[in-house]
């Protein structure tokens, strides 16, 4: 999974269960040690002596949790009807109500079992706010740059040795849905890997490609030139064939190639070869 594509609601998620994990260690009550007896011997149990306790809150919250940041790398599996992100916030919820009615219950609290209520209390409010409160909704890690989103020095996928038209850091083109004038990809430029002067045959042939669209009624090669671009928030990539599941993921701070322009929408290619069609279109960057 892309670190990438985590929100801060997923940030607050993650260090809750960490939190409350380790509370499942600590003691699960307190005791006054009378005057005179030596308590040193006395061992406190903890979550782990009681297993109904143990099932229910400790493991169901953290298992929620890990319920919910496995939906951010598999959008669309389902859990007994229920979506992977549904069923963890249900686990977490489920976690803080055992917590508080335990903790009333008992007469002395320990370490444990305080630390477990508050630690179930910031999960299942993450959990739940996490899509709904934009604060939470941001992106973890702030996006890079486009040059510093290349490790190694490494070319951007699918972009050709030295720079033009689509490679991050290289020349740029107007705003998004202007019309091109001249660039890599434009009928009559000069390409890269080719001589800056043409064969005059070939150009001729550009020329006439440009000017007749090809069969079937596609739109003619200069409407539009494929883009880098990168999302500002995790968005999900559906099928061409208009499924309603997502296929894939788009993580803030990576890259991606838009190679068609169908209305509001656009037909991003992932770094793993799929394709399918981004709806929303609104923030991106463009490299």
């Amino acid at each position: 999974m892309n670190i990438r594509s985590l929100t801060r609601g997923d940030g607050v998620v993650i260090g809750a269960a960490v939190v409350l994990f380790i509370a499942s260690f600590l003691d699960f009550s307190s005791y006054d040690c009378p005057q005179g007896v030596d308590c040193s011997r006395f061992d406190s149990p903890n979550a782990w002596d009681s297993l109904g306790l143990l099932m229910s809150v400790f493991l169901a919250g953290v298992i929620g949790a890990a319920l919910l940041i496995v939906s951010r790398a598999m959008p669309g599996r389902k859990v007994v009807g229920l979506d992977l992100g549904q069923f963890g916030v249900a686990l977490t919820v489920f976690a803080l109500w055992t917590a508080f009615w335990t903790i009333l219950d008992v007469n002395n609290a320990g370490a444990g079992l305080i630390l477990g209520l508050l630690a179930a209390l910031v999960l299942a409010a993450g959990a739940v706010a996490g899509p709904l409160v934009p604060a939470l909704k941001a992106p973890l890690l702030s996006p890079s740059g486009p040059a510093q989103g290349v490790q190694g020095g490494q070319q951007p996928y699918g972009a050709q040795p030295g720079q033009g038209y689509g490679f991050p850091g290289g020349q740029q083109q107007a705003p998004y849905g202007a019309q091109p004038s001249q660039g890599y990809g434009y009928p009559g430029a000069p390409q890269q890997g080719q001589p800056a002067q043409a064969d005059p045959a070939q150009a001729q042939q550009a020329q006439a490609q440009a000017q007749h669209p090809a069969q079937g009624g596609a739109a003619p090669a200069g409407d539009f030139t494929p883009f880098w671009f990168a999302v500002p928030v995790a968005r999900p990539l559906y099928g061409e064939d208009g499924s309603p599941n997502p296929i894939a993921e788009l993580a803030p701070g990576t890259w991606y190639l838009a190679v068609e322009q169908r209305g509001q929408s656009l037909i991003a290619q992932t770094q793993d070869g799929r394709r399918g069609v981004l709806q929303d279109t609104t923030g991106i960057q463009r490299g």
